[in-house]
């Protein structure tokens, strides 16, 4: 199920790419800009470190957030014996997948509602984030990563229940990390060349496609948790 899983991962990141972009690009692309107008800098030096650690940033809270739901459920396992709860958190993560296939191939948005259960999150993250404005360093720009790796979304929640189902801080770990890389052609190209891998990404049949395959890695996912059933 783990290869399943963090293959998923990576597909989910990677093809939620207009989400992606739509969520954090214009961050990227505005602290990008601000660095390029620094003196003695080369523009694009400036604009590629700057990206590079921002993503490194963000890529590492989804890396401990998975590390920490995993870890998590893996504690609770272990000092409940809740084998019937993990099954039913299996359960729920293939229900994820299946529903965030459907949203990246255009057929229903709902897991973009799943981003309200973070706002309250977010309110006590996003006033520290915004003092970090104007990004002036690439210290900055790997702080503001991880703290913006915090900022609401329905493709980030959903990838976190498959790494609570993983049951394990290090696969969960993994998972998360997996759909961090996943994101990172769509939030490079926004600081870059946006344009060029939007469209490639955006194009209708290869929403279909992939998120096609995540339903089926969903399916997979329910096959095997109504498995440890019998």
């Amino acid at each position: 199920m783990i290869e399943f899983t963090i293959t998923g991962a990576f597909i989910v990141g990677l093809m939620g790419a207009g989400h992606c972009i739509g969520m954090c690009g214009g961050l990227v692309g505005a602290f990008s800009q601000q660095l390029s107008n620094q003196p003695n800098h080369n523009m694009l030096a400036s604009q590629l470190s700057f990206i590079f650690s921002y993503n490194l940033g963000r890529v590492l809270s989804y890396t401990l957030a998975g590390a920490l739901v995993g870890g998590s459920a893996s504690l609770l396992s272990t000092l409940f014996s809740l084998d019937s709860y993990l099954i039913a958190v299996r359960v729920f993560a293939g229900l994820m997948m299946i529903i965030t296939g459907l949203y990246i191939a255009q057929i229903w948005s709902g897991v973009v509602q799943v981003e309200r259960l973070g706002k309250l999150l977010w309110r006590a993250i996003g006033p520290i984030a915004k003092r970090l404005l104007p990004i002036k360093n690439l210290k900055q720009s790997f702080i503001a990563g991880l703290l913006w790796g915090w900022l609401p979304c329905g493709l980030v929640y959903s990838t976190l229940t498959w790494a609570i189902a993983a049951n394990n801080a290090q696969q969960g770990a993994l998972i998360m990390a997996a759909f961090g890389l996943g994101t990172l052609p769509a939030l490079i190209s926004a600081g870059v060349a946006a344009q060029f891998f939007a469209k490639w990404v955006l194009k209708k049949q290869v929403r279909m496609i992939s998120g096609l395959i995540l339903v089926i890695f969903g399916l997979q996912t329910l096959y095997i948790a109504f498995g440890q059933l019998s």
